[in-house]
């Protein structure tokens, strides 16, 4: 990473947009070699061309107005994008930055910089008709969350009294909405291997948690953040997070069987931006980390039984006014005695209770759904914490969604879903996320409730009615609710939690009148998350019956007999025959009767979707159970 930073272009901003700015701007940087016009499809993929930049520019204005083809199978688009009919444009966003993307392992002989990519984030567009993408899905939501608000709140001035800095809906000129994701990520040495007792040992006894880095991996973060805040993202910091053990020295004096979890915080921005930041960042991170001869993975839970990788979302909303002053419209007049204003109260409880028709978005991957065990500070609660009192801002990291408030920063009122990962699709979730809130905020001020009301709403215990909010459940817990509650009161206070892709994804067909919240009977919107559906179900039986199978017969074969005879224990003979039949009975057929692995590929292609579910989840329980048999058996061998 010896390069002049300085010297290297990295943002475009949407005032630099107009064709002669960029050319001029190119033709300063002619490390920029590359141009590549950014869709994002519904298998949250990003497009990725190498347009030559004086191609790029003969051609500009046709670029900028038109953009450029591809077809159907290039991009996830199932049902809208058929082979038959696969034209897709990908169109360039005027209105967000434009990034430079580097490879810091081609050095350009004539600049001796790193050869760049002008990276321009793109709208979607199929048969030259209607946007169909991820971005497109972000833009249509949070402007009908902004187009709803303000009709609501116009049509309920009263609401004005409880809100702090505003006195009404005639003096505010537009409403901000302002996202930002934390990025939980692993990193390693190529090829190496950690132990998972010594990894859970480490977590255990938080011997990682904001520790120093060192070696190759501080150097990569600390190159990772300089390089960051060269994009103008507005870094805050990074860290170690809880997973990981002490990295080695090596008789060479390198670092070697790395095993640590960063996380990366920045600067929120609009919701679609705050995507577009997401995505550079993760780019950024496997770039910088792997010129370091480092790997990393965004895998929602790349080893079973340690902390796996979260990517907190926080949501929240501003309304500049006309004065030029701007206020958070979530926070109450009454700041001593009130915890939020309606507008906050009514966005928290619509996505509580709407939360089931917003998790398909959130977790939709084998990972996702391995991550969200209780314990590891991961959610599987649909619960908040507003805290013990108005003066008194929660801290509890074991709800699903938190209103995060600071007393000296009103317009840092905000909520944090702590469910999504870095494979969450943040364009799809933050749009359904704001139209849920856009639901709540509606029954809250049709009700005509005060916030002392709300603060009772959302404090309800389960059989209690409710305006809103379910009658059997409670949406509200200042305590731990992995400690507080056995697994059988979460349940019955909570609701139960999907355990699989297709338990969440039956969610769209059980709650209908939920979705339409979401897409508000728009038939393209409509369209879009049948689409994203269809993709996201094709991939996880794929990935079962053609990953995920295979990958725990091979652990199956794995767990072999390494005693002898003649100096193996009865413990031990007790113990390699649990083992033995367990892995007889996950992977070994007969005549007469068929293994679990091979029930649940034969389910899969017979499409029977609902017993793949049932036998995954007996997969992943005989699997742990094996794993932790085999373990306590080969402990007790000399």
């Amino acid at each position: 990473m010896r390069i002049d930073l300085n010297k290297m272009l990295f943002t475009i901003g949407p005032e630099e947009h107009d064709p002669d700015t960029i050319k001029a701007i190119l033709q300063q940087h002619q490390e920029v070699r590359f141009v590549s016009l950014t869709g994002v499809d519904l298998a949250n993929h990003s497009t990725d061309e190498k347009i030559p930049v004086n191609t790029f520019l003969e051609d500009l204005e046709k670029v900028l107005k038109e953009g450029v083809q591809t077809d159907g199978s290039s991009v996830a688009l199932p049902i809208i994008a058929a082979l038959s009919d696969a034209r897709v444009d990908i169109l360039p966003d005027m209105s967000v930055n434009w990034y430079v993307e580097y490879n810091y392992g081609n050095i350009d002989y004539e600049t001796s910089l790193p050869v760049g990519t002008l990276r321009i984030p793109s709208f979607l567009r199929h048969n030259n008709e209607k946007f169909v993408g991820s971005r497109e899905f972000n833009n249509k939501c949070t402007q009908s969350f902004k187009e709803g608000v303000m009709e609501t709140l116009k049509a309920h001035p009263e609401v004005f009294k409880y809100i702090d800095g505003v006195d009404s809906p005639d003096e505010i000129e537009s409403l901000d909405l302002t996202s930002a994701t934390e990025l939980e990520f692993w990193v390693k040495t190529p090829d190496d291997k950690a132990d998972r007792a010594q990894l859970f040992t480490s977590q255990e006894l938080k011997e990682q948690y904001w520790k120093r880095t060192v070696g190759p991996v501080g150097t990569a973060l600390e190159d990772t953040l300089i390089i960051l805040d060269k994009y103008g993202f507005g870094v805050e910091m990074g860290h170690k997070e809880v997973g990981g053990i002490r990295a080695k020295m090596g008789n060479s004096g390198n670092y070697d069987h790395i095993m640590e979890q960063l996380e990366i915080d920045w600067k929120y921005a609009s919701p679609i931006q705050a995507c577009d930041n997401e995505a550079q960042v993760k780019h950024i991170v496997r770039d910088v980390f792997r010129a370091n001869n480092l790997e990393v993975t965004f895998l929602a839970k790349p080893m079973d039984g340690v902390a796996g990788n979260g990517e907190h979302t926080h949501l929240g909303m501003t309304a500049k006014l006309k004065d030029g002053r701007r206020v958070n419209l979530f926070v109450p007049r009454d700041k001593e005695n009130e915890y939020m204003s309606p507008v906050g109260f009514g966005a928290l409880m619509g996505l509580l209770r709407n939360y089931e028709i917003l998790n398909p978005f959130v977790s939709a991957t084998h990972d996702a759904f391995a991550r969200l065990k209780p314990g590891y500070e991961a959610p599987v609660c649909v619960v908040t914490s507003l805290g013990r009192s108005a003066k008194e801002p929660s801290r509890n990291r074991t709800v699903l969604a938190g209103l995060v408030r600071d007393m000296n920063n009103p317009l840092a009122t905000r909520f944090e879903m702590r469910s999504p990962n870095p494979h969450s699709n943040t364009y799809l979730l933050t749009g359904a996320a704001y139209m849920l809130m856009l639901d709540g905020i509606k029954a809250a001020l049709d009700a005509g409730k005060t916030p002392k009301e709300l603060e009772a709403s959302i404090s309800k215990k389960a059989g209690e009615e409710d305006f809103y909010l379910e009658k059997d459940r409670q949406y509200r817990s200042e305590e731990n609710v992995f400690d507080f509650y056995s697994a059988e009161e979460r349940e019955r206070l909570f609701g139960k939690a999907p355990a699989t892709v297709w338990e969440n994804f039956k969610a769209l067909d059980e709650h209908p009148e939920m979705l339409e919240k979401i897409t508000q009977g728009d038939p393209v919107m409509e369209l879009i998350v049948k689409s994203f559906r269809e993709q996201l179900t094709t991939k996880w039986y794929t990935e079962l019956h053609d990953r995920l199978i295979p990958n725990t017969m091979d652990f199956v074969r794995s767990c072999s007999r390494k005693h002898n005879e003649t100096e193996a224990t009865d413990y031990d003979i007790m113990n390699w025959r649990r083992v033995d039949n367990l892995r007889r009975s996950l992977g070994k057929d007969h005549l007469e009767s068929m293994s679990l692995l091979t029930r649940t590929k034969i389910a899969i292609d017979e499409e029977n979707f609902d017993l793949v579910s049932e036998l995954e989840i007996e997969i992943q329980r005989k699997t742990e159970e094996l794993r932790d048999l085999y373990t306590t058996y080969t402990k007790n061998l000399f």
